[in-house]
């Protein structure tokens, strides 16, 4: 059996993993909020930007506290293609829940339609970014806390889902943020406390890349996303600027 260290680097991982989730969290919720009070193309494109928002919080939450996970003795691989497709997973089924609660007119009956299958595709992309790791031997899983992180991955997609529709203003979104964060990052401790190693010495050396090579393309894929984000909740209108003015009394004709 292989010792497992969840956070080889000390706290600088879980820390960092932390925020990013908070960052994610306070943009989706942001953009929900402003696709709740729009319509038409306006309320897709923001249902949308807070998909990605969600969707490449939770996955980079997941993949910076993976940089902090060793198994003394070897050196511990990514298949590229799958780590790819556990984001692409992330960010679709949080596009579902939140366009399943954005456009329903029925939100009691969406609420945990929405919150079940985005916590069920959340909990997809956990295991399958840890599908994509590759070290000689084999990963072996306590059923019970298996279980568990799926609770709470419907339990946290759930209450995220809850939180863009009913909490407003720039105060209430920045507190609910780390309560969501904290969420995020218990489903993700809690499955790989679920983690057992055994390690094959004759196995031949997994191919693939060291987690390593993928810290810069993150960091800047994430710096300009978190730019590009500011930029759009610069330049979008205020509330009341996105409704038509209402006239109260005739119009007086034009002089010439």
């Amino acid at each position: 059996m292989g010792h497992i260290h969840h956070a080889v680097y000390g706290w600088a991982t879980p820390a960092i993993s932390y925020v990013v989730a908070c960052i994610g969290a306070l943009l989706a919720l942001r953009s929900t909020r402003w696709a709740l009070i729009s319509e038409g193309r306006t309320r897709r494109n923001w249902l949308i930007f807070a998909s990605f928002s969600l969707g490449l919080g939770i996955w980079s939450m997941h993949f910076i506290a993976m940089l902090g996970f060793s198994v003394s003795g070897v050196e511990i691989r990514y298949n590229v293609p799958l780590t790819v497709l556990s984001l692409i997973i992330a960010i679709g089924v949080v596009g579902v829940g939140l366009f399943t609660v954005g456009y329903s007119n029925r939100p009691l009956l969406a609420l945990p339609v929405g919150g079940v299958t985005t916590g069920l595709g959340v909990a997809a992309m956990h295991y399958m970014g840890m599908a994509a790791m590759r070290l000689p031997g084999s990963l072996m899983y306590d059923h019970v806390l298996v279980w568990a992180s799926v609770a709470i991955a419907i339990f946290a997609a759930t209450a995220a889902l809850w939180a863009a529709l009913n909490i407003r203003g720039t105060l209430a979104v920045a507190a609910a943020a780390p309560v969501m964060g904290v969420a995020v990052c218990a489903m993700h401790y809690t499955g790989m406390a679920a983690i057992s190693v055994n390690l094959d010495p004759n196995e031949t050396p997994p191919g693939g890349v060291v987690g390593l090579q993928f810290v810069f393309p993150l960091a800047v894929g994430l710096g300009t996303y978190v730019f590009a984000s500011a930029l759009a909740f610069a330049v979008a209108p205020s509330k009341n600027a996105s409704r038509p003015p209402v006239f109260t009394g005739p119009v007086a004709p034009l002089r010439r």
